[in-house]
């Protein structure tokens, strides 16, 4: 379970750096970047993989279970260690010898106290490594993009189940505990899903709530299963009811923005570009306001081992699109006549342009009662 791609990437970079140790930190949420080189889950709250300039791997786990895991998944490829004290062991780590340069992707996530750890112990403050190793990531390897293709169908799979039980008078978190209980029952490792209901009132998603869906409601939801460490994720709207003309021509903008997205994605993109041509679609249609900060976060994102993976799709983040990324352009936002609406794919960059991953309708859906 030794990520050998990985490891030649990341020696690479610890070599061209100049760095004599690379550490990956991951907590309870962000397991990215120990997932990149140890692939194994963990539920601890702190874990590191790491590398030296020699070649060695290593990995630290602060809960016994996931040492254990860890152990048998490296089957001896990886020297895998368990603290009950996670600050000693990084103040006394043999890794960070005092005088080496130490690097850290995931630095900006670690507590204080192991970032003054670590300090203590080489002399000197470690380096971020998190830029470097997002970049590496964003490019997905053939086995991560087959994982990305299975949570992808499982989202398909999800989603229609989120259209088949939802009805009138049920609760948002009904709704969620069904589409949830589903997708762990499939297989899913995990699933982060984001829903609202209503009408103009609604600015934005969020966990869901004890709303109970009335008639008329736009249903929108964000949902991102994970299949063996990695995350798809589709958005889609629906109503409960025969969708007003409101809504019908609401939603036509939506769709006309994710497809110009979708249509311009390709290797030499800049991200930011594929943040305009969503947005020109709104200014267009004369909601130009809509597109700012205000009412809406990004444009789109990527996906891969954490669910909101860089680059954002924003038109003030310049990255150039590979061949392998996989990217969500998701024209998600609030509009005055209907309130909040999303949708959005998963998209794999390929030689030519992108693909879809998911097979589920470009539609508004509706749910008859």
């Amino acid at each position: 379970m030794l990520n050998t791609f990985r490891v030649t990437q990341y020696t690479e970079l610890l070599e061209r750096e100049g760095w004599d140790v690379f550490l990956l930190y991951g907590h309870g949420w962000r397991k990215e970047f120990v997932r990149s080189l140890l692939d194994v889950g963990y539920a601890g709250p702190h874990a590191v993989a790491g590398m030296t300039r020699n070649g060695e791997t290593f990995a630290l786990y602060s809960d016994p279970w996931d040492a254990e895991a860890a152990r048998d998944a490296a089957g001896g490829s990886c020297a895998v260690e368990l603290t009950l004290d996670f600050e000693a062991a990084l103040a006394e780590s043999s890794y960070a010898a005092p005088g080496r340069v130490v690097a850290v992707a995931g630095l900006e996530l670690m507590e204080a106290r192991f970032v003054a750890a670590l300090t203590r112990r080489s002399g000197r403050m470690p380096v971020s490594a998190t830029t470097a190793v997002e970049r590496i990531r964003m490019v997905k390897t053939d086995a991560e993009l087959d994982r990305i293709r299975r949570a992808a169908r499982l989202a398909d799979r999800g989603y229609a189940r989120f259209v088949e039980v939802i009805a009138p008078g049920m609760a948002e978190f009904e709704l969620v505990a069904e589409v949830e209980g589903f997708l762990k029952a499939e297989g899913a490792e995990d699933n982060f899903m984001l829903i609202s209901s209503g009408g103009p009132e609604v600015h934005g998603m969020k966990p869901p709530t004890d709303r109970r869906f009335q008639i008329g409601d736009c249903v929108a939801t964000e949902l991102t299963p994970q299949v063996d460490g990695y995350y798809a994720q589709i958005c889609r709207s629906l109503v409960v009811g025969e969708p007003s003309q409101a809504q019908r021509d609401a939603f036509d903008l939506f769709v006309r923005a994710q497809a110009a997205a979708e249509a311009f994605l390709a290797p030499g993109v800049d991200v930011a570009d594929v943040a305009r041509v969503q947005n020109d679609v709104f200014r267009e249609a004369g909601y130009g306001e809509y597109t700012t900060a205000q009412y809406t976060r990004v444009r789109g994102h990527g996906l891969g081992l954490f669910i909101d993976e860089y680059p954002h799709i924003l038109e003030d983040v310049h990255c150039d699109v590979e061949v392998g990324m996989v990217l969500i352009p998701h024209p998600n936002t609030y509009l005055p006549t209907t309130g909040y609406m999303v949708f959005g794919d998963a998209l794999v960059v390929t030689e030519d342009g992108c693909a879809r991953l998911g097979e589920t309708a470009k539609q508004l859906f509706s749910k008859a009662v």
